[in-house]
C-alpha cells in the first residue's frame, strides 16, 4: 500500500463525512454567549495564563473586491479613506488592552488578518506597527513569529519590502486556484504572474516562511484543472501550503449565493481532487501536517510536527498556541488564561464602543474545568495524534477510563474501521484516521453532542 493509500481511504472518507468543527478552539465560537461578563477577561489578563509570552492578532476587515466563496468578516469597499478612522480606533484599543497586561511580557507571535491588511496605506501600516511597539514588548526577529495575510493583487514588491522592514517575517498568500474559469466564477481574478512576483519579493527580502492558501471544491474545478494549479504552486516552492475544502453555506454567508451551485464539483470529484492533492504534495516532498496543511521538511511547522510539539489556535496549526492571545479590531478573538472574548463583529458597533472609551468585547466564554480537560484532549488528538491517558490523569486529576467511558465506547467503531488504535493507556490516530481527525476529536466535544441540526450546519463538512 502506498503512503497515499494509507492516508486516503475513499470508503471511510465518504462514510464519515459530516458537519463538524475545525477545533481552532474548544469550546468553539458557537458556544460564545452575549451574556459573557468582560470582567472575567480583565481578571484573566491581570493574573496571566500558562505562558509568559503574548500573541497579538489584528483584524483589518476591508477588501477592495469581495470573493464569492469568502466566509470571513469583511467590508468590501474601494474607498481607502475608511482605513484611517479604523486605524485610529485600533490604536486606542491597543492602549486600553496594554493597560490590562504586564507589557514586559514578550510578544513572540503577531498576526494581521482580514479582510486584506494591506488595504491600509504604507504609512498607515508603519504607524500601526510603531503604535504596537509603543505599548507592547516586540521581540527581536530571531524570536519573533510575525505574520501577515497578503492578497497578491494588493501587494507590490515595494509593499513586501516594507512589511519586512516593519518586522514581519512570515507571509500567507491567498491564491485559491490559478484556473481563469474558476477565478471568474468566484470573482477573484489573480494572474499567476502576480503571485510569482510577490513570492520572489518575499524571498529577496528575507522572509523566513511563505505559505499559500488553496481551495478545492470551487465551481468548475476538475482533477485536471486543479492539478495544473498544484504543479504551478509546487514549482514556486512555498514553505507551507494549506488546501482547504470549500464549505458552501449560503444560508450563513450571503455572498456565496452568487456562486452557481450547479457548477460545484460533485462529492466524488471533490474526493478525487483531494487524493490528487495528497499525491502531488507528497511526491514534491511536503510533510502532511494534518487536516489540510502541508509543509516542507525544514519548515518550523514540520519540525514541530515531527517533534510532537505542534499546537493549534484561531489561525490554525501553530508553534505558539500556548501564548495569551490579545485580539484587536472588529470580530477579533482573545484567549487569555481560561477565557475567550470576542469583539463586536459589526463595524459600527465596534466603532461606537471604542469611541466611547470602552472595550468592544461583546461575546465570550469562561472555560469550566470540564472545558479545560476536553480542550486538552481534543488539541492533543488534533496536533499530535496520540493521547496518553496518564498525561490527562496527571494534568487534570481524573481517571481517564471512568471519566470518558461513554466516549471510549463511541470510539470503538472508529477503531474497528482502522481510524484509531485504542489500548489500555492511549488512543493513537492511525494513518487512515489522520484526514478524519476532526471526527475523532468531536467524540469528546460535550457541546456537539447536545447540538441540534441547525447548529451542526454552522460547521463545515469534515471532508
Amino acid at each position: 500500500m502506498t503512503p497515499v493509500d494509507t492516508l486516503f481511504r475513499p470508503d471511510l472518507l465518504a462514510r464519515y463525512d459530516a458537519h463538524g468543527p475545525r477545533y481552532t478552539s474548544y469550546p468553539t465560537a458557537v458556544q460564545f454567549t452575549d451574556s459573557f461578563d468582560p470582567a472575567h477577561y480583565f481578571e484573566a489578563a491581570a493574573t496571566g495564563g500558562a505562558s509568559a509570552d503574548l500573541s497579538l492578532y489584528f483584524h483589518i476587515p476591508f477588501c477592495d473586491t469581495v470573493c464569492f466563496y469568502c466566509g470571513c468578516n469583511k467590508v468590501a469597499t474601494k474607498n481607502r479613506a475608511h482605513g484611517r478612522p479604523y486605524l485610529d480606533r485600533m490604536k486606542r484599543e491597543l492602549a486600553m488592552q496594554a493597560a490590562c497586561f504586564d507589557t514586559a511580557r514578550p510578544v513572540t507571535q503577531l498576526h494581521w488578518g482580514g479582510g486584506t491588511p494591506t488595504f491600509l496605506s504604507h504609512d498607515e501600516m508603519a504607524e500601526l506597527m510603531a503604535e504596537t511597539a509603543a505599548h507592547f514588548n516586540l521581540v527581536a526577529d530571531e524570536r519573533a513569529e510575525y505574520s501577515i495575510e497578503v492578497d497578491p493583487r494588493e501587494a507590490s514588491p515595494q509593499t513586501i519590502a516594507l512589511l519586512r522592514q516593519l518586522g514581519f517575517n512570515r507571509l500567507s498568500l491567498g491564491v485559491q486556484d490559478f484556473d481563469e474559469r474558476v477565478q471568474q466564477a468566484v470573482n477573484r481574478i489573480q494572474p499567476r504572474a502576480i503571485t510569482e512576483d510577490v513570492m520572489r519579493a518575499a524571498r529577496d527580502n528575507g522572509f523566513r516562511s511563505v505559505s499559500v492558501d488553496l481551495i478545492y471544491g470551487l465551481p468548475h474545478q476538475s482533477v485536471e484543472s486543479f492539478t495544473r494549479t498544484l504543479d504551478a504552486i509546487i514549482a514556486l516552492a512555498p514553505d507551507r501550503v494549506s488546501v482547504f475544502g470549500y464549505a458552501h453555506m449560503p444560508s450563513l454567508f450571503k455572498m456565496q449565493r452568487q456562486i452557481d451551485e450547479s457548477a460545484l464539483p460533485s462529492p466524488n470529484v471533490r474526493l478525487a481532487i483531494l487524493r490528487r492533492v495528497i499525491e502531488r504534495m507528497s511526491d514534491a516532498g511536503y510533510v502532511y501536517i494534518g487536516m489540510d496543511h502541508f509543509a516542507l521538511p525544514g519548515d518550523e511547522l514540520a519540525r514541530a510536527y515531527e517533534a510532537g510539539t505542534l499546537q493549534r489556535n484561531f489561525q490554525g496549526y501553530s508553534t505558539h498556541a500556548d501564548c495569551d492571545l490579545i485580539g484587536i479590531g472588529a470580530s477579533s478573538i482573545g484567549k487569555v488564561g481560561n477565557v475567550y472574548a470576542q469583539n463586536a463583529r459589526e463595524l459600527p458597533h465596534y466603532a461606537a464602543a471604542i469611541d466611547a472609551g470602552q472595550f468592544a468585547i461583546r461575546r465570550g466564554v469562561r472555560l469550566s474545568a470540564d472545558d479545560l480537560l476536553r480542550r486538552d484532549v481534543i488539541m492533543r488528538l488534533m496536533c499530535g495524534g496520540t493521547l496518553r491517558f496518564g498525561d490527562m490523569e496527571a494534568a487534570h486529576g481524573i481517571a481517564f477510563a471512568d471519566t470518558f467511558a461513554d466516549e471510549l465506547a463511541r470510539l470503538a467503531p472508529m477503531a474497528d474501521d482502522g481510524l484509531i488504535d485504542i489500548t489500555g493507556n492511549a488512543i493513537r490516530v492511525l494513518p487512515a484516521g489522520r484526514m478524519l481527525v476532526r471526527n475523532v476529536a468531536s467524540v469528546f466535544d460535550r457541546y456537539l453532542g447536545q447540538a441540534g441540526v441547525a447548529t451542526l450546519k454552522r460547521f463545515s463538512r469534515t471532508i
